[in-house]
Order: structure tokens, then sequence, then C-alpha cells
């Protein structure tokens, strides 16, 4: 186990990844942004660490020498929330939803681009969920007064339906992160329309086009094929 302190009040990322080269490169690159880095290359001493020193973040590898990443998964969400970003070669569309619905936050798949991985966590980090306190998204063009159930766009009131707006706002409370279609079928529709996807395509179609969001480009709501959706708008990854 290799532990690297920097400044105190910097945000601390525990890294399980049993490729000694992976956990260098991931070093080296967290470091370099200023964030404080432990390094464990098993499932075990990766719960032993967060047991006793925590942390802010989790980057993960699936294929651990002593147990798989789901199972350090399993065991750490029965006592801890830390964001978890997955990290793994496994690219299947089923492993990454059961993964997400298994509490991870999020899944990079390796090749990964150091950029996007660096944008994501920042994403992490950042993202606490939205108090009645501060229960505003505003961009400067896109305003959502959760408390008030309004929207505006370029500080025009925009209509939506009930569906529309529960499913934005499921997203932008969750901003930066990637929801599962059952989880958003689930809580939109209840538990007997999970399969119901067309209902989503549907909504999210209508959805953007108020938002005058591009599927092809999206600003706001980026679709993972065959895993889910994403809120990011333009303060979401520090633009």
């Amino acid at each position: 186990m290799e532990y690297v302190k920097l400044q105190s009040n910097a945000a601390s990322i525990l890294i399980i990844d049993d490729e000694n080269q992976i956990r260098k490169f991931l070093d080296i690159a967290l470091r370099a942004q200023g964030y404080r880095t432990e390094l464990t290359e098993t499932g075990r001493q990766g719960l032993e660490a967060l047991a006793l020193h925590g942390a802010d973040l989790i980057i993960l590898d699936l294929g651990l020498p002593d147990l798989d990443g789901r199972e350090v998964l399993t065991e750490l969400r029965q006592w801890s929330h830390v964001p978890v970003i997955v990290l793994s070669v496994r690219a299947d569309e089923e492993e990454k939803v059961a993964l997400l619905d298994a509490g991870a936050n999020d899944y990079v798949t390796k090749p990964f681009s150091v950029q996007e991985l660096m944008a994501r966590i920042r994403v992490m980090l950042r993202n606490t969920p939205v108090t009645t306190e501060s229960a505003v998204y505003d961009d400067g063009e896109l305003k959502i007064d959760f408390a008030q159930r309004q929207v505006y766009l370029n500080k025009e009131l925009i209509s939506l339906t009930r569906k529309e707006f529960q499913l934005l706002n499921m997203l932008a409370m969750h901003q930066g992160q990637l929801l599962t279609q059952p989880q958003i079928l689930k809580d939109l529709w209840g538990p007997t329309h999970q399969e119901d996807t067309h209902y989503l395509r549907i909504l999210v179609a209508k959805l953007r086009s108020k938002l005058g969001d591009d599927a092809v480009h999206p600003r706001y709501i980026v679709t993972e094929p065959g895993v889910g959706l994403r809120f990011t708008g333009k303060s979401a990854l520090g633009l």
C-alpha cells in the first residue's frame, strides 16, 4: 500500500487497481491536479484504507486479485456513500448497468482519456444534493427553480409537463452523474415499467426540444447508449 500526502485541504482519492502502471499513472495525473492519493492493489486493502483513512472519491478496478470489484462495491456500500468511479476493460452494457445499480456513480472504460476522467472526477467531487436553501440551477441561460418547479430559458418561462419536469429535476439534482434507464423508469413510472424504454425516449425527445438541446451535440442531456442519461450543464464540467 502506498500513501502520498499533499495539502491537508486537498480532496483525497483512493485508487484500487492491481495494475502497477495504471496506479502510478493515475497517481502522477491526480497529484498534478492537486489531489491527495492513496494507492491500493487489492480489494481488501482498498476497503481497509477507506475504513482507516476515508476518501472523498474512489477509483475502482473490477479485475482485482482477491475480490471482484463488484464485491468491493457491494461491501463498501453497506457503510459508505463515498462516490465511486469504476475503471475497467469490461465494456459490456449490462455490466455497466448492473454496477451503476449496485451503487457505482460512474463508469469509465479502459483505455481511457485522462482529460475525460479528470472532468468526471471534478463533477463527482463538486456534485452535492440540491438543498432547499440553494434549490436553483442557473448557468446564465437555463435556470431551474426546483422549489417553485419553474424552468426558464434565456429568462423566458417555458412550460413543461409534470413528467418532463420530474425528469429534468431528477437529472439536474444528480448533475454529472449517470442515471440508468431502469432507475429513471422506476422513479418516473413505477417498478412495473422498468422495461418501457420507449416512454423514456419520447419524454427525453420532448424535453430536449423545449430546452433547445441537440441530441447529436447535447449541452444538457447526454445519452449513454444502452445505459442511461447524464445532465451536464455548462457549469458541470467547469467549461
